[in-house]
């Protein structure tokens, strides 16, 4: 555990088992220097349970990064559950979870993430009252992450381009789920052109008919000539691989843990690629779930997921001025908050 490659000072790591239910699970809690850790629960069919350790630790690891940077009193922690929610997921395996939850005391608060959903939390707060989603406004839908996306790449797109709007810019969408899909509406509202790619095919010809979306295929769309590379999909896709066929210069999206690895920024940066941190452009959960304490109607928690935009731009400034890699400022004011929190 202490050399694994994704370890990095995480102050617990729990694995559950229930045999009751068949709940295995790992429960990851990167910091609560800050804050008790927030984190989404995952259900995934891992095929391998390594797999699921290496999503716990890193996936924790960028939730304490999010809460940081837009300073919120909030750690970063991460619920895994080796399963299949198609197949697996039932009320007692959720209410195990939930126990598994309240069990940390306090310490870990989860939300929905892949693989589950606010119904769920709602299960599991039959056992547990550190939940996300449990007022009512939090329990419609919002596209919060999404519209944080937005704000990062408005602010980098004034920086980079000296542009005030998206009109007439060029997208590449990776990823047309719970984020990429509202982030392409949004995009196509304010007169962006999009090129899109999913794996599945009905969400690309969802938005082919309703946003007039060019579609390529998962792996093409690596190649396109774009103004702004938006990767709201999976993890690890900028790569060896895959870095050196793009054709664009501004990276931005909603995806966890785009880099395959953490010296790839270098590598975009190398190339003349600005990559604007993912856990500062995709902070719009964490911000939301900080504001429904204040004030949870919709307008409220947009305009706090706001501040996405003003953060984004004091850091690609500050990287401007140094020469350093916008990752790099971001990885520095996160450090030197948890530091001032000891």
């Amino acid at each position: 555990m202490f050399t694994h490659p994704e370890y990095d000072g995480h102050e617990a790591v729990l694995h559950a088992h229930d045999p009751a239910t068949g709940l295995k699970a790992i429960v990851a809690l990167h910091s609560t220097k800050l804050g008790p850790a927030f984190g989404g629960c995952r259900m995934y069919p891992y095929d391998d349970p390594a797999l699921a350790l290496t999503d716990a630790l890193r996936l924790s690891r960028g939730m304490t990064y999010k809460a940081a940077i837009c300073e919120l009193p909030y750690g970063g922690g991460k619920a895994v559950v080796l399963a299949d929610p198609r197949r697996d997921k039932t009320p007692e395996l959720l209410r195990a979870m939930g126990r598994v939850i309240a069990g940390q005391g306090g310490r870990y608060i989860t939300a929905d993430d892949v693989g589950t959903t606010l119904a769920d939390l709602a299960v599991m707060r039959e056992v547990t009252r550190h939940t996300a989603g449990a007022t009512a406004a939090a329990q419609e839908p919002l596209a919060v992450t999404a519209h944080g996306v937005l704000m990062a790449i408005e602010a980098a797109v004034r920086h980079y381009y000296q542009r005030p709007d998206l009109e007439g810019l060029r997208f590449a969408v990776q990823g047309l789920g719970n984020v990429g899909y509202p982030l392409c509406e949004q995009l196509r509202a304010r007169g962006a052109a999009l090129v899109v790619s999913d794996v599945d095919p009905a969400r690309t010809a969802r938005a082919a008919s309703e946003l007039q979306a060019e579609v390529v295929g998962p792996e093409a769309i690596y190649d396109q000539v774009v103004d702004v590379f938006a990767p709201c999909a999976l993890g690890a896709v900028l790569n060896d691989r895959t870095i050196p066929r793009l054709l664009v210069r501004l990276v931005c999206g909603g995806a966890n843990n785009q880099l395959a690895e953490p010296g790839h920024d270098a590598l975009l940066a190398a190339r003349g690629i600005a990559y604007v941190p993912d856990y500062l452009a995709n902070a719009g959960g964490v911000i939301d779930f900080y504001q429904e304490a204040i004030d949870d109607r919709p307008a409220a928690v947009l305009a706090s997921v706001e501040r996405i935009r003003e953060i984004t731009a004091a850091v690609l400034a500050h990287a401007a001025a140094t020469g350093e890699t916008p990752l790099q400022v971001s990885d520095r004011i996160v450090r030197d908050r948890i530091r001032a929190a000891v």
